[in-house]
């Protein structure tokens, strides 16, 4: 099995980047509940590895993977080197972070404002896919602000599709860049997974996962009545389509990383 149905089949389960949580040891961690999960690091900003040369931030044990660097930046070239680096230093997937809706993010104009950029965010994952062999991944939410979804996030997600994106997570809330916590983000603004399922009928070759609400799920093929019931039972939020059936946990692995273990026998025993 070559690297490209190894990572595809890892990410049949993930458990999504957390700032301040995901570190090298919470990872550790959660490989010892599931030896095929794909986990992912906190954000690691391009400046810092390209300008500040913070490379001791890719730190990692060998046992960790498969795990993805999620980046943070707006640079297309500074990018496009940080993701060099990463793939260097061993990661098997580069993820570009478009959803995180912090002050100091915006600030160094990264993260969810970027949902108001397509083009940007294009140009960006086309300059990483030309600098590394590994999978470049986007994270997003819906929206931002007064946007509406509806017509926002197919432009988006048709732009990076364009720039040859084959796997996204969404966060299926808007972020309110404004008025609201990073926390608050996370739970204020309503889920709206309807809104992902459709965007699956769009872009039928795109794997998308869903994020939000504590856990997420992959959605890679045809419906969601043929989950397998006990990944269903993860999470009241957990939502499936198709053959993956795979969720992505993200609060719930931080407080209950040993679901990472049940969720691990229900899906890959039927993937194998």
């Amino acid at each position: 099995m070559g690297y490209k149905s190894n990572i595809t089949r890892a990410s049949r389960l993930s458990v999504a980047p957390m700032m301040d949580w995901t570190d090298r040891h919470c990872r550790y961690m959660h490989r010892l509940f599931s030896q095929e999960t794909l986990l992912y690091t906190e954000m690691v900003t391009s400046p810092a590895l390209v300008r500040g040369g913070a490379v001791h931030l890719l730190d990692h044990d060998v046992s960790e993977h498969p795990v993805a660097l999620q980046l943070g930046g707006s640079d297309p070239d500074e990018l496009a080197e940080a993701a060099r680096i990463g793939a260097q230093a061993g990661y098997d997937e580069i993820n570009l972070n478009v959803g995180c809706p912090s002050d100091r993010v915006q600030s160094g104009f990264f993260g969810a404002v970027l949902m108001e950029q397509p083009a940007l965010v294009a140009k960006s994952v086309a300059a990483m896919r030309r600098a590394v062999d590994v999978d470049v991944t986007v994270k997003c939410r819906i929206g931002v602000d007064d946007q509406n979804p509806a017509e926002v996030l197919p432009e988006f997600l048709a732009q990076i599709v364009g720039a040859g994106c084959e796997r996204v997570t969404i966060h299926a809330r808007k972020a309110w860049l404004q008025g609201l916590s990073p926390k608050e983000n996370r739970d204020i603004p309503p889920l709206d997974y309807d809104i992902v399922h459709r965007m699956k009928g769009l872009f039928p070759n795109l794997h998308i996962s869903v994020n939000g609400s504590g856990s997420g799920a992959k959605l890679s093929g045809r419906r969601a009545g043929r989950c397998d019931d006990r990944a269903q039972r993860l999470s009241q939020s957990n939502r499936y389509l198709g053959p993956s059936r795979s969720p992505d946990l993200r609060h719930g692995a931080r407080h209950h990383p040993r679901r990472c273990s049940g969720a691990n026998a229900a899906l890959y025993r039927r993937a194998s």
